[in-house]
């Protein structure tokens, strides 16, 4: 499991670490895992040139001590101080007394222009908003220069906690973070900025609940519903689909693909892309009696392609089982009725469905996917599957830990792509998993498949539902 800490839980834990090490010492822990990073990075040390950008904060501080290792290996380094008088003293020093120079925030860019790596160092986790006026020019030349960028911890500009980017940011090549991811590296916009993410272990100890975190193969291999040498198909679950209309017959097929490769040992389908379903998947056991005679279900599935079916949503919402709740379904379901009911409900909007159960508009559910999330899920008292670039599932409420989600590949921008997640969610339900285990393991699946379907070229959404078993396949190591 790949876990993010929030600010203030990572300065309590550094500052408890702070108070049992010698002075300096974690400062020095960072640096040095900073430093060989950025010699990885480098390839070879001796003669590059490496200009540090450097704040007022422990950020510079970490900055101007990896950058003193450097020189000491052969580097050219030369660290920018955006606030001369305010640098941190002992790096300073350090940097100096290894050989490297020191310039003002004025000559940056032309630094910049011939640096073979440029060490982001400008603004810690602490930071908010977007960067300040004289550090712009600075993130602008590194995004048209050819040297790397390593940011110090993430990069300047962007959100630690939500993710969000407020303004002008730094793009970096590679994060380096200490101690433990924060939510901004894994969550976009901000995800965006970071590039890849290197952890340094600087030992701090963090309390068992974190803001974030990511499902990894093993952890998704041991939520996988298994069947017993006595199950049967009804023991394993059956998910049922109400799904498709005249207009939309192929959401239907669709969200039966995916239900079909979720673990659940059967699909009933209900509504009028019946004869569209049994010609593709003749082993569905289709019905056109509406949900309440369709038989016996332990999950459903409501709302792809249903057009302005609001009958079979409220009927469906009805049941006392697990409902998946998506596309159409979103803006059918009666918010009231949803709060109220006992069975866990999973709703699993892309961005666009979100901003409109919400009243913002879209720009502002994807510039604050980790609020929007939890925001959805605390009105309507359901576990919600936020759909996007960096895919989050909240639990019931809004509160606790938001998942991300680490696979996928924007192939998966494709239509019908979002009908097989569903089906593949709902039929994890069915099978027995909790509403937020179902979401997590569906969108890990999913994305997998995308990319597996995909291989760098574009991609059906059917292509994605028939790479589910591979990917099933692959996270269990067979």
């Amino acid at each position: 499991m790949r876990t993010a800490y929030g600010v203030e839980t990572v300065r309590a834990a550094e500052r408890e670490l702070m108070a049992r090490l010698p002075e300096g010492t974690l400062m020095q822990r960072a640096a040095a895992g900073l430093a060989t990073a950025c010699a990885q990075v480098l390839g070879r040390v001796y003669g590059s040139r490496v200009v540090l950008l450097v704040g007022s904060g422990d950020n510079g501080g970490d900055a101007l001590y990896a950058g003193a290792r450097l020189a000491r290996r052969g580097a050219g380094v030369t660290a920018v101080l955006l606030s001369p008088g305010r640098a941190h003293a002992g790096g300073l020093a350090a940097l100096r007394r290894a050989g490297g120079a020191v310039a003002a925030a004025g000559a940056g860019e032309a630094l910049i222009e011939r640096a073979d790596l440029v060490v982001d160092g400008i603004v810690g986790i602490g930071g908010k908003g977007g960067l300040r006026a004289e550090a712009v020019p600075l993130a602008e030349a590194a995004a048209r220069a050819r040297a790397a960028v390593v940011a110090v911890d993430l990069p300047s500009g962007v959100d630690a906690d939500t993710g969000e980017v407020r303004g002008a940011a730094l793009r970096a090549d590679v994060t380096v973070t200490f101690g433990t991811h924060k939510p901004g590296l894994l969550i976009d916009p901000a995800r965006e900025y970071a590039g890849s993410v290197r952890l340094v272990d600087i030992g701090l100890e963090l309390p068992a609940g974190a803001e974030v975190e990511a499902l990894q193969h093993a952890d998704v291999a041991a939520l996988l519903p298994e069947p017993a040498g006595e199950s049967d198909k009804y023991r394993r679950g059956v998910v049922g689909v109400a799904a498709g209309s005249a207009r939309y017959p192929g959401a239907a097929v669709l969200a039966v693909a995916g239900a079909l490769r979720g673990g659940a040992g059967a699909v009933r389908y209900v509504g009028p892309a019946g004869d569209a379903v049994i010609a593709r998947f003749p082993e569905t056991l289709v019905s056109d009696a509406g949900p309440k005679r369709a038989g016996r279900v332990q999950a459903w599935v409501v709302g792809p392609g249903a057009g302005d079916d609001a009958g079979t949503v409220a009927e469906v919402l009805a049941a006392d089982v697990p409902v998946l709740v998506d596309a159409d379904g979103l803006r059918l379901a009666d918010a009231g009725v949803v709060r109220a009911r006992t069975a866990p409900t999973l709703m699993t909007p892309h961005a666009g469905e979100a901003a409109a159960l919400l009243g913002v508009s879209r720009e502002e559910v994807e510039g604050a996917r980790l609020s929007a999330v939890r925001e959805l899920a605390g009105r309507y008292g359901a576990a919600v599957l936020l759909k996007g670039s960096t895919t989050l599932v909240a639990g019931a409420g809004g509160r606790g830990v938001v998942r991300v989600n680490p696979t996928g590949t924007a192939w998966l921008a494709t239509a019908g792509s979002g009908d097989v997640l569903s089906g593949l969610a709902g039929s994890l339900l069915a099978a027995g998993l909790p509403a937020v285990d179902a979401a997590s393991v569906g969108a890990y699946l999913h994305g997998l498949a995308g990319r597996f379907a995909a291989e760098g070229a574009p991609v059906g959404a059917g292509d994605v539902a028939e790479a589910v078993p591979r990917a099933w396949r692959g996270v269990r190591g067979d």
